[in-house]
């Protein structure tokens, strides 16, 4: 028997590759399915089955594609209502794989289909179980994301996420390996540990959720209190793993399509692309195409576009170096953003030699940022999350999260100069892209953040630890 966690990090998730006797499972499959048929070739393996845990709302899910290229079956849990061909499993049943066997617990609450897959060895023993966002390490499952497809509040919701831990989960042996479907930094949970591996006994001793004397009034309010709202594509990635998605070679295809700065310009003004440059924020400051959003591939790329182009069939094209294209693409897919339209061939560079206009970004040190605050007051804006703020900023800063920073330009001066920063740089210039597509340019970032703001010793507010908050 193998077990192999697949964890890919932009995205905080966890994908599984289960193998025993030439038999092979494959638990939350990406987009891009390749890494599972060469996985498999290599054991000269055949894959049997293609487990959901449930309709996935922060990424579009492989398992129409693999289907397809494997003819393998997919399996859902019950109240699952997919548009596709795919085996809906009964709570309890089993599904033997090589010497081993995985069951379905149905565990709804995150979701009314979400199941946990139980994996017993060969000897029957209740070896791991693949929790999908019913269970995280140190958290649950939100319990606010498919409310408007059961009809029933995040409460409610909550309280079925109660039970089905309580009666499914709990009640098994400590030293059951709990891999679940996502780590820190996902958006489908609250406060998420680092690790992506752990005991279900060390679990019920660390996470504040599996708890022996919590009731379930404690549960919900815990369970629900600072939920921030889902990313605006939540909603459209679930309905393509439900109903289905274009194959990703198609999608690789139309976005490898390599555009002259004339024919760039041309299809950005006919199409009404949004221009996205994944370049690192350093490069995008010193020059960029006017308009153009940054949002760098080299951090949390993907989740970023999510939350701030929203729409899935948006337009794109990019700005990219040449050996990321195909990268870059293929990680906008995951979180169905199917439409990119091509990229600008010879990069940022080539658009310069055609002397073509082009923007920039002012930016300071920390240190040069600390000497014009010591003898003046001047507007500072942290970009960072409401928590991050809460707990340290900035004397007299404002805060304008970047997730919602469409909703403060009003706040922003337009005949003063003003300052805006993140932690560490990166957010910053997403930030500083935006206000400049939306026409306000009198401003200047801080590089490197509120980190270098802290060690060159500018005043800051008294730390509140964020788990407090």
């Amino acid at each position: 028997m193998k077990i192999e966690q697949i964890y890919t990090g932009c995205l905080a998730q966890g994908a599984y590759y289960i193998e025993s006797k030439g038999e092979v499972a494959i638990i939350d499959p990406l987009r891009e399915v390749s890494p599972y048929l060469d996985r498999t070739k290599l054991d000269k393996g055949k894959i049997k089955y293609i487990f959901e845990t449930h309709f996935h709302a922060d990424f579009v899910s492989g398992h129409i594609t693999l289907a397809k290229a494997t003819g393998a079956k997919i399996i859902y849990g019950p109240n699952a209502d997919p548009s596709f061909e795919a085996t809906i499993a009964k709570d309890g049943q089993d599904f033997a794989l090589g010497e081993i066997t995985i069951t379905a617990l149905h565990t709804p609450g995150h979701t009314m289909e979400s199941t946990s897959y139980l994996l017993r060895d060969k000897n029957g023993k209740d070896h791991a179980l693949f929790t999908g966002d019913t269970l995280f390490l140190g958290d649950v499952g939100r319990p606010d994301l498919a409310q408007k497809a059961s009809n029933m509040t995040q409460e409610e919701l909550a309280g079925t996420l109660f039970d089905s831990l309580r009666t499914k989960i709990m009640p098994l042996a400590d030293d059951v390996i709990v891999y679940p479907a996502h780590g820190a930094g996902s958006a489908c949970g609250k406060n998420m540990m680092k690790e992506t591996v752990d005991t279900l006994g060390n679990q019920k001793e660390v996470n504040y959720a599996l708890r022996s004397d919590m009731t379930k009034e404690e549960f919900i309010n815990e369970v629900t209190e600072g939920l921030l709202p889902p990313p605006a594509y939540f909603p459209m990635n679930v309905k393509m793993n439900k109903e289905g998605y274009k194959d990703i070679n198609e999608v690789l295809a139309q976005g490898e399509n390599a555009l002259s700065p004339k024919a760039f310009e041309v299809a950005a003004n006919e199409t009404g692309a949004v221009i996205l440059d994944v370049r690192h924020q350093d490069d995008f400051a010193k020059g960029h195409i006017p308009g153009a959003i940054f949002i760098g591939i080299d951090g949390n790329f993907a989740p970023w576009v999510g939350d701030l182009i929203k729409d899935v069939q948006q337009p794109i094209l990019l700005v990219a170096h040449k050996d990321r294209i195909k990268e870059t693409i293929t990680r906008l897919s995951r979180v169905g953003f199917d439409n990119t339209l091509g990229y600008l061939k010879g990069g940022f560079e080539a658009w310069k030699k055609t002397a073509n206009e082009y923007d920039t970004v002012s930016s300071i040190k920390a240190i040069t940022f600390k000497e014009i605050i010591e003898v003046t007051d001047v507007p500072v804006f942290d970009v960072r999350k409401e928590n991050e703020f809460a707990s340290e900023h900035v004397l007299n800063a404002i805060n304008t999260p970047l997730g919602a920073i469409n909703n403060h330009l009003a706040e922003f001066p337009t005949n003063e100069l003003f300052y805006i920063h993140c932690a560490g740089g990166y957010r910053s210039m997403i930030a500083a892209s935006i206000l400049k597509n939306r026409g306000i340019h009198n401003f200047i970032n801080i590089e490197e953040g509120f980190t270098s703001i802290k060690e060159i010793g500018i005043e800051v507010s008294h730390f509140i630890c964020p788990t407090t908050l």
